[in-house]
């Protein structure tokens, strides 16, 4: 067995503890990859608590690195190539999901890149092994620091907004300006999107602003609700709060879209939000091999990345803790270097 140490959480709290992980040896079609940052997801968060009832987590599914080891049969990586790495890690490759690209969907169960059924440590660790067919090669024009929560956040967003047809024209709508929806608001004025930041206060506004869209609206504010009643075509919902879906219905015109990927936990709106206007509920989960390799390319030739504070990792506590008070600018990265000097 392969051995690296990381960050795992033992008791349900934020406390994590730097332990030794043992991975497996490569099998041909593995590789091994030295992790050098790892995005800190508020789902991390969440199953920290014990969302899912798991034990002795090490968290961590959106992480860059450099190829340490590959196995026999590998053909796409070497030794020193830059990759990516993301929340899916292995599916059947056989059902009609995983024909598609959409691994994600796998109907057999995809294999999560920590915990799950097959209980795996992920990337709060130094090293990393998987298939190669789930890394992704990292392009030049992206820094490895700021790319890493494209493979979570990123591409949670681009996806059902590609789905949605977002481009020239598109009257966008992103609720909620945290990891995920900073990302929205970047890609989809990338797109050529006309976007809007749905915020509570107007205290975002600037930030909004700066990050590509056109204006904020004060989700609070009834006047403001009304004047933007069946004014957009997609609205993409990233709060990570429970709250109810029908005052967002309402600002979608004919035949909108409403993707709500921030929270599990939702009022569900009354039947005639959705009749009135041929409106359409969604989500989405992650992303696919295709869509993510696709994400990766456009970030590169349009110089999107995420807006992040990078840690230590050692200071992994501090900033779940402050993910959880909702005080980061717009994603924690760790720094994984700092357990080479811990293991010494």
């Amino acid at each position: 067995m392969r051995t690296t140490s990381g960050w795992q959480s033992s008791d349900g709290t934020t406390a994590l503890q730097r332990v030794t992980i043992e991975r497996r040896e490569l099998r041909p079609d593995d590789i091994a990859v030295r992790v050098d940052y790892c995005g800190v997801c508020h789902s991390d968060l969440h199953r920290i608590h014990g969302m899912l009832g798991e034990e002795g987590l090490v968290p961590g599914h959106e992480f860059t690195g450099e190829v340490a080891a590959v196995g026999s049969g590998v053909t796409r990586f070497a030794v020193g190539d830059r990759v990516a790495v993301g929340t899916i890690v292995d599916s059947c490759g056989e059902c009609a999901m995983c024909r598609a690209g959409q691994e994600n969907y796998c109907v057999h169960g995809a294999v999560t890149t920590y915990g799950g059924k097959a209980g795996l440590k992920g990337g709060y660790s130094r090293e990393y092994v998987l298939r190669e067919k789930f890394a992704f090669p990292l392009p030049a024009g992206l820094d490895p620091a700021t790319a890493a929560p494209l493979l979570c956040a990123g591409i949670t967003v681009w996806e059902p907004m590609v789905a949605a047809g977002v481009g020239p024209g598109t009257r966008l709508a992103v609720a909620g300006l945290g990891g995920l929806g900073h990302l929205a608001v970047k890609l989809g004025a990338a797109l050529g999107a006309e976007v809007t930041v749905l915020s509570r206060s107007a205290d975002k506004r600037d930030d909004a602003l700066a990050l590509g869209a056109s204006g904020l609206l004060v989700s609070t504010d009834e006047a403001q609700l009304a004047q933007a009643h069946g004014r957009f075509d997609v609205v993409i919902d990233t709060i990570s709060a429970d709250h109810d879906l029908s005052p967002l219905l309402r600002l979608l015109g004919l035949d909108g879209t409403l993707c709500s990927l921030g929270s599990p936990f939702l009022s569900g709106p009354r039947l005639l939000e959705l009749v009135y206007g041929r409106k359409r509920l969604t989500s989405s989960g992650t992303g696919g091999i295709l869509h993510t390799e696709e994400l990766l390319r456009f970030c590169a030739e349009h110089g999107v990345a995420a807006d992040v504070e990078i840690l230590p990792s050692s200071r992994v506590q501090e900033a779940l803790d402050r993910l959880d008070e909702g005080d980061v600018r717009y994603r924690f990265v760790l720094d994984l270097s700092d357990l080479d000097a811990l293991a010494a």
